[in-house]
């Protein structure tokens, strides 16, 4: 199920890379990528942002401004757009520089919706 939700997201988003379900310690759950993204290894830089991803989220309690619900990076390399589910989880489409961020957006925001039951204790 997970595997063709992200399939689904990544071949409907223009200029994405691979899409990934992943726990907030950085092991992924399911994930999916395009060539280009498998060359480029891509899958150690959002374990790596998962760190990122943790600390925000913890921040954002702390300080009271409520959950963590979505986060973008920018690089030369491409955009990373993160989707938390639950406080365990988060969703990742990776984009080339040129990929479509709006249909992007979207597509997590659908793959969160049809995920959440499973992923939500």
């Amino acid at each position: 199920m997970f595997k063709e939700i992200l399939q689904e997201a990544m071949l409907r988003t223009e200029g994405c890379l691979g899409a990934l379900v992943m726990g907030m310690d950085g092991i992924p759950v399911e994930e999916v990528w395009s060539q280009v993204g498998k060359d480029l290894n891509l899958d150690i830089a959002v374990a790596e942002f998962s760190t990122i991803i943790k600390n925000v989220s913890r921040t954002n309690k702390e300080i009271g401004i409520g959950k963590l619900d979505e986060m973008t990076l920018s690089t030369e390399s491409g955009i990373f757009v993160f989707r938390t589910v639950g406080s365990n989880y988060f969703l990742a489409l990776v984009l080339s520089t040129e990929g479509n961020f709006g249909r992007a957006r979207y597509e997590l925001r659908r793959a969160e919706l049809l995920l959440e039951k499973e992923l939500v204790f």
